[in-house]
């Protein structure tokens, strides 16, 4: 361990980070962890991504890594930030800033060497907070005795920081529900309850960026109806919402699918809520298809299944049965038991192909043309009764008796 890094303060630390930290702390001295790092090293997690922030103006930081044979690549200089790339991990380091002008949706900074101006433009008190080399923690703002005390509290005036960024009250919920315990903090809500507006302001890939990791994350049913209570969800879905149908499906061990939950939340037209929160080709195909037919049901076979999964993805087809199930709270046979044990049976099933193809049709004699269509429709029919198991030996002499009577 490099003699530059205390041991104590950061026991959570894998040896391959302390080590990284150590390089980087020998080209920038001054820098310190910032964020979720800080966050997670208080409360005794484990720690996944670091972030670090320095008084180094990002030029002089792309530099001096360089120097110091240390990969720099250059993700935001205009925002500050500069990643160092050590054992194929990713270290962001970011210049202090100050805000010189907000409008809601981006500000616009200048770079300082003051550490407690950069905090103070931070969101969360939780968030403020830095550690240097020497383990020393810097708490401006009462971050850790929000941490200890479960409470999401932003910097200064809520209502400033909100106006700032509107993305921020996203933020909030998030922060609340992996941070929180209790009531939330009544300024901050009431500050977002003023001002849910201004998300309508903010870009769609920012709002869903934030929405899958609030709908992927812990206490997803608590938080949602703080955002309902707060006029949020009304904003960001005026199709209307049904929130007793997500409760259900997670009471129920929905698995941890934004679009999915997304789907069990949202009511309304899905292609129209895919276009406007711009989602992805494969998000927005796996949305749409969730509200399709057929979906499997408790009291189906094996062969129902197998011919439903010639047709549709298991990933849809497993979709489709949590939104069954939630919205008939507890489904046609009213038993989450049934539903849970389709779902094994789905998953256990490997999807069907069928064996044969055009070329087979007319290796058997058939001549070319509509014909070829026709009878390969006939096997394929057949192969479906049979529950999608024949083999291609038995898919062939079916064809032949079909071609030979």
């Amino acid at each position: 361990m490099p003699e530059s890094v205390s041991e104590g303060a950061f026991a959570r630390l894998s040896p391959q980070q302390i080590e990284a930290l150590g390089s980087i702390w020998a080209v920038l001295p001054k820098a310190r962890l910032v964020g979720g790092v800080v966050r997670d090293l208080l409360m005794r997690r484990p720690v996944a991504d670091i972030d670090l922030a320095t008084p180094e103006p990002p030029e002089v930081v792309q530099a001096s890594l360089k120097q110091a044979g240390i990969k720099a690549v250059p993700t935001g200089l205009a925002h500050g930030t500069v990643t160092a790339v050590l054992e194929a991990a990713p270290y962001e380091i970011t210049t202090l800033r100050r805000d010189v002008e907000t409008d809601g949706r981006h500000a616009v900074v200048a770079w300082t060497s003051d550490w407690q101006e950069d905090a103070a433009r931070r969101d969360f008190t939780i968030n403020a907070m830095s550690r240097g080399r020497d383990g020393v923690l810097h708490d401006y703002f009462g971050g850790r005795a929000d941490l200890e005390q479960g409470r999401v509290r932003f910097v200064g005036d809520a209502a400033t920081r909100i106006q700032e960024d509107a993305l921020r009250i996203l933020r909030f919920f998030r922060f609340q529900a992996r941070y929180g315990t209790g009531q939330p903090d009544p300024e901050a809500m009431q500050a977002i309850a003023r001002h849910a507006e201004l998300l309508r302001g903010l870009s769609v890939e920012r709002i869903w960026s934030e929405l899958k990791r609030i709908l992927t994350g812990p206490a997803v049913s608590s938080v949602v109806e703080l955002m309902a209570q707060s006029g949020v969800l009304a904003v960001l879905f005026p199709e209307g919402v049904a929130q007793a149908r997500l409760a259900r499906a997670l009471e129920a061990g929905v698995p941890a699918d934004a679009v999915l939950r997304l789907a069990l939340l949202v009511q309304g037209d899905r292609p129209a809520l895919a276009r406007r929160l711009k989602l992805s080709g494969a998000e927005r195909a796996f949305l749409v298809d969730l509200s399709g037919e057929p979906v499997p049901e408790p009291a189906m076979t094996d062969a129902d299944l197998r011919r439903l999964l010639v047709q549709t993805s298991p990933q849809v087809l497993l979709g489709r049965t949590w939104l069954r199930q939630a919205g008939q709270d507890g489904g046609a046979d009213g038993s989450a038991r049934g539903w849970k044990a389709i779902r094994a049976r789905l998953a256990a099933l490997k999807p069907p192909v069928f064996p044969l193809a055009g070329r087979d049709v007319l290796a058997a004699g058939s001549l070319p043309g509509a014909q070829v269509g026709v009878v390969l429709n006939q096997v394929r029919a057949w192969w479906l009764a049979e529950g999608c198991i024949a083999s291609r030996e038995a898919c062939l002499a079916f064809l032949k008796n079909i071609l030979n009577p």
